[in-house]
Order: structure tokens, then sequence, then C-alpha cells
């Protein structure tokens, strides 16, 4: 399987100078760090050119909008994890038995709804997005693992379920809201998970 970005196409990536490509890393990682430490909400243009130590418009060539720029960290994000999923190390790659592999997954999905909660929240607001290539791998790779763990029924409506505790928006509301944690959300992933693999 192959790894799919956030568009869904194939992408072609001309050869860039080895200026750009040095201003495009300089300019993700500041831009990384500083959601880290504040939210994507307060961050703006101006912050991550200044955190990177490039003009504002070099980042505007770049990216193109504040948007464009949040979009490429999340599609760089979900490749990563893609990847870690598709052929990474156990518990999470293909080298564990699927019932590990699917709550490894989970976890870490977990995690990754709530470092990328708004640039997802965001996303999420576009249906295409919502539904689009990255959320069809997820299905199909949950789908797979409940169906190689032995699971029985209907595993399109089991897969969605699952899924479900993973919405980004969920995850923060459970979060903010209702007192869980990262590991209290997880737990309860695995026990659906046991549960629909008959554990």
């Amino acid at each position: 399987m192959s790894i799919t970005p956030l568009g869904g196409l194939p992408v072609s990536t001309p050869q860039e100078r080895g200026d750009a490509a040095r201003n495009r890393v300089l300019l993700l990682d500041a831009a990384r760090r500083l959601i880290a430490e504040r939210g994507a909400d307060a961050v703006s243009m101006d912050d991550i050119a200044v955190a990177a130590g490039v003009g504002k418009g070099t980042v505007f060539r770049r990216f193109g909008s504040r948007a464009g720029l949040m979009m490429v960290l999340l599609d760089e994000d979900e490749r990563a994890i893609q990847e870690a999923f598709l052929f990474g190390p156990p518990p999470l790659g293909p080298d564990a038995p699927p019932l590990e592999r699917l709550l490894a997954f989970g976890r870490a999905r977990l995690c990754f709804a709530d470092t990328h909660h708004e640039l997802l929240s965001a996303a999420n607001r576009d249906p295409q997005s919502r539904y689009g290539a990255p959320a069809m791998v997820q299905h199909t790779h949950v789908r797979l693992l409940l169906a190689t763990a032995g699971t029985t029924g209907d595993l399109d409506a089991q897969t969605d379920a699952l899924l479900a505790l993973l919405d980004a928006d969920y995850v923060h509301h459970q979060l903010a809201d209702r007192g869980e944690t990262l590991e209290s959300l997880g737990d309860k992933w695995e026990s659906l998970a046991r549960k629909l693999c008959g554990n």
C-alpha cells in the first residue's frame, strides 16, 4: 500500500534550489515549534517568518497562505504516521499480531488527534478533506486489522465506530470538557477493539 497525501493525488515535486529547500525546512520547523507552544490559532505568518529568520514574503511565496502552510504541516505528519503503521516496527507496524497493531494504532491516532486538533478540525469542515484519501487509508487499515483478527459482523460499521473515537473534535471535547486523558481514551479504544475482536 502506498502513502497517500491529503489531496489523494500523486505528487510530482520538482527539484528545489538549495536555499529554497533550506527555507522550507526552517519554516516548517518554526511553525511546528510555535504551534506546539501556543496552538495553531495563536500563530501568525509573521510569527513563523521571524522564528525561521526569513522574510514574510518568503513564507507566502513558499506556501501561498497561512492555510496552505498548515495543510503542508498536516500532510507531512499524516504521511509520517501512515508510514509508521504501514511499514514501521511493531506494535504499530506489520510484524505484530493484528489486535496488537489495532491497539497501537488507536493510541497513536489519539495522540495525533490531540497534537493536530486545530488543523484537523479546520480540515474536517471540508467534506473532501474529512472523507478524503487519509481517511480512506485509515478506514482500510482498521477494517483489515479487524478482519485479520477474526472479527465477524458488519466490518464497515465496526470500523466507523472505532474511528469515531479518534475524531479530533471528539478527542478534544473529551480531554478539555470531560476530564479524560489520552491514556483513558486509549483504554476505551482498547476495550472496544478487544470486544469487537472477541477478546
